[in-house]
């Protein structure tokens, strides 16, 4: 059996999404703890997912509010909030939104998008919507941390993306179930700059049954000067870009592009 959905509106993304070694040891906890440390307030982070960066962020001491476009992930971050102490379930506050459309009351002095959710957004239109949003979100001074990768062409539309390409093992399922995932891109668009990608989850039960769950979706990549264009557009001067989370400088083999950027006027609507 093979069950199709985008990010919001399957629960299955949600309830495997911890297991993926991928994304539970990405190392990039430090970075945001530490941008964290700076903020001297409350934290806006966007596309937050199951908390796997915001948890540790209130765990450290510090208030922040988590959105996220997905109610199944919202409702897995509360559960896995639940098993804190109630201090820190008390510096968090979880809002089911779009990062391209939301209206909060109150501003920031720090915005964070970990693991390039910045990067669903595939129109000019809502990415402008976005950052004109964090603008108005932001104190003035207030900085955006915006991560996307830095492409590499030839890998982008290889052919070798067409086919499945396994990149979780096996791994346990505290149930006994197995999960395996594999990516394949089904297709490419170099006109706007997307690829149609397939993220598909194999999930097999103690009986040898086995499930398939793909997650399919446009995904957006930015070159440099594209985004350095976009942020001025929206009131935005760049302060640092790093090609890692170990900051270390933005160079041909970076895997990321991390812009830190400081809130240095209003937007306006059609900026």
């Amino acid at each position: 059996m093979s069950t199709y959905g985008s990010y919001e509106d399957e629960p299955f993304l949600a309830e495997y999404y911890d297991f993926v070694p991928g994304y539970a040891g990405r190392r990039d906890l430090e970075f945001y703890l530490d941008y964290s440390r700076k903020a001297g307030g409350t934290i806006l982070e966007l596309g937050c997912g199951t908390g796997r960066v915001l948890i540790p962020i209130a765990e450290a001491g510090y208030q922040i509010v988590g959105l996220d476009l997905s109610k199944f992930m919202l409702t897995k971050c509360k559960e896995k909030l639940l098993r804190h102490p109630r201090e820190v379930q008390e510096r968090v506050l979880l809002i089911q939104g779009n990062m391209a459309d939301f209206k909060l009351s109150k501003t920031f002095p720090l915005v964070t998008t970990p693991f390039r959710p910045f990067q669903h957004l595939v129109s000019v239109n809502e990415q402008m919507a976005c950052l004109r949003c964090v603008n108005r979100h932001l104190v003035k001074g207030g900085r955006l941390v915006l991560d996307v990768f830095h492409p590499d062409p030839t890998r982008l539309t290889g052919p070798a993306t067409l086919e499945e390409i396994e990149d979780v093992a096996e791994v346990p399922l505290p149930d006994g179930r197995k999960l395996r995932r594999t990516y394949q891109s089904v297709a490419f668009h170099r006109h706007e700059q997307i690829n149609d990608v397939e993220l598909i989850f194999y999930v097999t039960h103690p009986d040898e049954r086995t499930e398939r769950f793909v997650q399919a979706f446009p995904f957006r990549y930015f070159y440099r000067y594209e985004v350095e264009h976009l942020l001025a557009r929206t009131g935005f001067r760049i302060v640092e870009l790093f090609g890692n989370y170990d900051r270390s400088s933005f160079t041909d083999d970076s895997p990321e592009m991390i812009f830190v950027a400081e809130k240095v006027k209003e937007t306006s609507l059609d900026a």
